[in-house]
């Protein structure tokens, strides 16, 4: 399945007291529509899946779900390193009507690759839902290797794959050898473009944000085959997609949303706020791409 170019990463937006807020939840996801998002995903790291309760994510998945109304692609994030916890809540969110599910690679337990195959193989088999893989070892702590990917890929509904491991030759080989209807995003906003440019389909975004007409632009040009044009986008928009990751994520882009009007709230411990040096740089480097 196809979700398009951007999938926006969604943080999730909580109230004075930290609880889930549904009306900053509904117009953040009326902004992401707006202004380029064509998927968004909930719960995932940039929702701060770690510190979601299971009841909290259900309530989150319903609400996105129904408030989207169809108009852009659902995908819930339900993986864990707790294989029959991740099938338990595929399953529940199957029937809630996501449009798909995301699956991060194990953290912390470090299981061997067939061990991570035979994790993935199991979930997908419990729902007929399409399965996006996210590799992400620096926060998992393990690297799900390209062959391994091949293998998922060949599970009919295992269709694409967040690679957030920043390494290139390992996007080359995935995609070198899967068929043209896996998908390859990249997980990374600063080398959206590189890997686009190497043949992956687009990028799963936190920076989006905050800049998804922006990269909706600068994809816009290279497909058209303006590649120049692309790529003087990238370098002007790159700071911001830096500045994103100054602290811990979410933290800069909620701060971000905020400081343009669009509420998130700040974010749950063990995250902390900006400190005054990192907002002061998030703020410049907005006013810098408002002015370009």
């Amino acid at each position: 399945m196809d979700f398009g170019h951007i999938i926006t990463a969604m943080v999730t937006p909580f109230n004075h007291k930290g609880l889930i807020d549904v009306e900053k939840t509904k117009k953040l996801i009326d902004h992401l529509i707006a202004n380029g998002t064509d998927a968004i995903v909930v719960a995932g790291t940039t929702g701060e899946s770690p510190t979601l309760t299971t009841k909290e994510k259900l309530a989150l998945f319903q609400l996105c779900v129904d408030y989207v109304d169809h108009r852009v692609p659902v995908i819930a994030g339900t993986g864990s390193n707790n294989t029959q916890a991740s099938i338990e809540l595929t399953k529940q969110v199957t029937d809630i009507g996501a449009d798909g599910i995301m699956l991060v690679v194990p953290y912390y337990n470090k299981p061997s690759q067939e061990g991570m195959y035979q994790h993935f193989k199991k979930i997908a088999e419990t729902t007929k839902l399409p399965v996006m893989l996210y590799n992400v070892p620096g926060r998992t702590g393990s690297n799900l290797e390209a062959e391994t990917t091949i293998a998922l890929s060949k599970i009919p509904n295992i269709v694409s794959i967040k690679e957030a491991s920043g390494d290139l030759e390992q996007m080359v080989a995935i995609i070198s050898a899967t068929d043209p209807d896996f998908l390859l995003y990249t997980g990374d906003d600063a080398n959206a473009l590189p890997a686009m440019a190497i043949g992956a389909h687009g990028v799963v975004s936190v920076a989006a944000h905050v800049i998804g007409k922006e990269m909706q632009k600068m994809i816009s040009c290279f497909h058209s085959g303006n590649v120049e044009e692309a790529g003087r986008h990238h370098r002007t928009l790159l700071p911001v997609m830096k500045a994103m990751f100054l602290a811990p994520n979410p933290t800069c882009v909620k701060f971000a949303l905020n400081t343009k009007g669009i509420q998130a709230g700040g974010v749950r411990l063990p995250l902390i706020p900006l400190n005054s040096q990192q907002e002061n740089v998030v703020k410049t480097t907005l006013l810098q791409i408002e002015k370009s």
